[in-house]
């Protein structure tokens, strides 16, 4: 039985990671990052007996220590861990730094020290800024249009070196954007659910006329489990997405008519990205990791009437007045 270890486990892809790892007979340890509440995130949510083969460790990416702790035995190890809010990055940049590039020089020098397996690490769409061309391939240039973007991207590369540099068994997949049960309140589908299940007869967003290629998490996580165990997929970048792509305004629309719901839509000033941050277009080319033998199992109406059943009854885990952080 295989060793798999996952930082960012108590986040919302990575508890679905790690039920997934379990779920196809593989030893999980998970870090989920320390707090004072005894907290391990949706780890908490995990039923029982998926816990059961799952040892948490409290820890966090930022110290090297901790990093060393939970790769050492694995035999592959999923980097999940990152501050991922691309509106907080505006105003805290330096923390995504510290997280999201220097947390990933330090999983990147576990993983060296330990001879793991193989690293898997996490990119994101982001990295590509607006389409210059559709759909986007692994080939399409980088620009990064925010503070997180930028620290994605560094991370990225990061990772890049040290495969060519010192050979470490690295590769690296892009999921373009990821929803599902557990998704932050930030996200745009959670956004929109959570306010109509609120009560909301005027639904506040940002910017609707961009458009997105949305991923449901069961596949994101098929993607990187295949990408743990797939052969000879070391140094290579892979994207996931379905290569459809959907307004935010047409998005909430289709939420909307999921719930039953009669709602307006408007545009709030607060949830607006500055200008030339804001992109406009992502729509994913996922044909190398297709030609690997992934493919995405769910439409995005699977996905939204999931979403639409789980939110209404998890709202208490959110406040659904907060969105724009």
């Amino acid at each position: 039985m295989r060793m798999h270890a996952v930082t960012g486990a108590d986040g919302f892809i990575g508890s679905h990671l790690v039920e997934l790892l379990v779920e196809r007979g593989h030893r999980v340890r998970a870090m989920a990052q320390y707090n004072s509440f005894g907290s391990w995130g949706w780890l908490d949510t995990l039923a029982p007996d998926v816990l059961a083969s799952v040892e948490v460790v409290p820890g966090d990416v930022r110290d090297p220590g901790s990093v060393r702790q939970l790769v050492a035995g694995a035999d592959v190890v999923y980097h999940l861990a990152a501050l991922i809010a691309i509106p907080y990055s505006y105003t805290a940049p330096r923390s995504y730094v510290e997280t999201n590039v220097l947390g990933t020089l330090n999983v990147l020098e576990a993983v060296r020290d330990a001879s793991a397996g193989r690293l898997v690490h996490t990119s994101t769409s982001e990295t590509y800024g607006t389409a210059r061309s559709a759909p986007i391939s692994e080939a399409h240039p980088l620009q990064a249009q925010s503070p997180y973007a930028a620290s994605k991207l560094g991370a990225d590369k990061l990772v890049e070196s040290y495969h060519l540099s010192f050979g470490l068994p690295a590769v690296t997949l892009r999921p373009f954007n990821t929803f599902g049960p557990r998704q932050s309140a930030r996200a745009v589908i959670p956004t929109i659910i959570g306010q109509i299940a609120a009560g909301a007869r005027s639904v506040r967003l940002g910017a609707m006329s961009p458009t997105r290629d949305f991923l449901y998490v069961k596949d994101t996580a098929a993607a990187f489990a295949h990408l743990g165990t797939a052969e000879g997929v070391e140094g290579e970048l892979f994207n996931a997405g379905t290569g459809e792509e959907i307004s935010i305004g047409d998005l909430a629309g289709k939420i909307a008519e999921i719930m039953g719901a009669s709602v307006e839509f408007s545009c709030e000033t607060e949830r607006l990205r500055p200008e030339n941050s804001e992109v406009m277009r992502l729509v994913c080319d996922s044909s190398r990791l297709r030609a690997r033998g992934w493919a995405p199992a769910y439409t995005l109406d699977d996905g939204l009437k999931a979403c639409a059943a789980w939110f209404p009854s998890n709202l208490d885990r959110y406040k659904t007045t907060i969105y724009n952080v």
